[in-house]
């Protein structure tokens, strides 16, 4: 029969298999093979009794997706992003991909864009169903039901959070964005501008918070004001809109510092859109650099980030997990700079 709560206890928390190591006084491995009859355990008799008793006491139920990495790995973790059509991800998948290869796993990708919310959905289904050893998860929606159930119960399956933060986790595993949105900042003001805008992402997500906090301090360091933000989506429209809202209601902006390529490339339609040409007459750097910016109309400056480099340390850092070793928290620092190009010039009063 099922437990009940008693009247006006809360409920027990969920046992976990690290409650059953430490009543029995050995280690998780030694529960996690006795529990699954693991035939090469070379345990004593009271011993593993002293494990299934501290099991039936706590009431422990093993979770699908941890049963099945201790009797068997599947050789396949899931890959959770926000937006296939992101080419900045394509960059962190190959690096993903490829480490995983060399570890003898496969790599199953999910979105969780705006247009597919069903993709978390469909990604903690793999979980419970324990046919993943692991999950890196870049999504960046803060509702996202998958994110919630793994912040309630951290060690249901190993896992990591891929350029983005959970806070309060052990699990990120992310660049310096701040860091990189300074220098940004101090790249325009090196040209001479000072009348600065900056095109944020969707409020509350991360990544856009990151980078606003990395704006307002690099302008707060040079005596600049950094009001002059626009948000919009992460994404051509986005870029678009946005831009085009900063530059009508402060035409005195000469440059901007936009947040991802697509974004930048509404940027730059907008620019056209109100007349103004690039970088003649407005500067334009944007975050994270792919082999496209190469080929826009002018060539787009942008800020280069370890993206193939961010996808090997996040399969690292589950690897380490699925081995057995605790969670820990991975930053990959000081490796970004400028790509210069034709985007960015002096501002027409200083030429």
């Amino acid at each position: 029969m099922a437990e009940t709560a008693s009247a006006g206890k809360p409920p027990r928390a969920r046992a976990r298999l690290v409650d059953v190591a430490e009543l029995s006084g050995v280690t998780k491995s030694v529960v996690s093979r006795t529990l699954n009859n693991d035939p090469t355990l070379r345990a004593r008799p009271e011993t593993r009794e002293r494990v299934l008793a501290a099991a039936r006491q706590l009431g422990y139920r093993p979770h699908a997706g941890a049963r099945a990495l201790s009797v068997a790995r599947t050789g396949t973790f899931a890959f959770l992003i926000p937006d296939l059509t992101n080419s900045v991800y394509a960059v962190i998948l190959r690096g993903a991909i490829r480490r995983a290869r060399e570890l003898g796993y496969v790599v199953l990708i999910a979105e969780d864009a705006r247009q597919s919310p069903a993709g978390a959905e469909e990604y903690a289904e793999l979980v419970d169903a324990g046919r993943v050893d692991g999950l890196l998860v870049a999504s960046a929606r803060p509702d996202s039901p998958l994110i919630a159930a793994l912040v309630a119960q951290p060690d249901s399956v190993p896992h990591v959070y891929v350029n983005r933060e959970v806070p309060g986790s052990d699990r990120n595993v992310g660049m310096d964005i701040r860091g990189a949105s300074v220098l940004a900042v101090e790249y325009l003001a090196g040209f001479g501008h000072s009348r600065i805008g900056f095109v944020s992402g969707p409020r509350g997500l991360h990544p856009a918070v990151a980078r606003g906090e990395g704006f307002a301090a690099a302008m707060s360091g040079l005596g600049l004001a950094g009001d002059l933000v626009a948000s919009g989506e992460f994404d051509e429209e986005g870029g678009f809109e946005a831009t085009h809202d900063l530059l009508t209601r402060a035409p005195d902006v000469t440059a901007l510092y936009v947040s991802t390529l697509g974004q930048a490339i509404g940027a730059l339609a907008a620019a056209r859109a109100v007349g103004r040409s690039i970088p003649d007459d407005l500067s334009v750097i944007c975050y994270d650099d792919v082999p496209m910016a190469d080929y826009l109309s002018p060539s787009l400056t942008t800020i280069s980030m370890p993206l193939d480099a961010l996808g090997v340390a996040a399969v690292d850092a589950l690897m380490a997990q699925v081995s057995g070793e605790p969670a820990r928290r991975v930053s990959i620092a000081d490796h970004f700079a400028v790509v210069p190009r034709d985007s960015v010039a002096p501002p027409a009063t200083h030429a």
